[in-house]
């Protein structure tokens, strides 16, 4: 099963996530199949490209709670 959610990046203290598509087996941060965009809580910047995003909901992957929240909210 694929799912979209964050993969934490950055230094300690100071993160930023990447929104990716990736398999539910995978671990927070593994091997990934695409980014879709980021996320930078400390300036409360999101980026996501909403085509990358459509494409993988239709071919059946699920988005996680943290990703609705953040799209929901911007």
């Amino acid at each position: 099963m694929i799912k979209v959610r964050l993969s934490r990046q950055g230094k300690k203290n100071s993160p930023f996530y990447k929104i990716v598509a990736i398999e539910g087996h995978r671990k927070r941060d593994g091997k990934y199949l695409e980014t879709l965009g980021y996320y930078k809580p400390s300036k409360d910047e999101l980026e996501i490209d909403k085509e990358k995003l459509q494409k993988w909901i239709k071919n059946g992957a699920q988005v996680s709670d943290a990703v609705k929240n953040l799209i929901k909210d911007k």
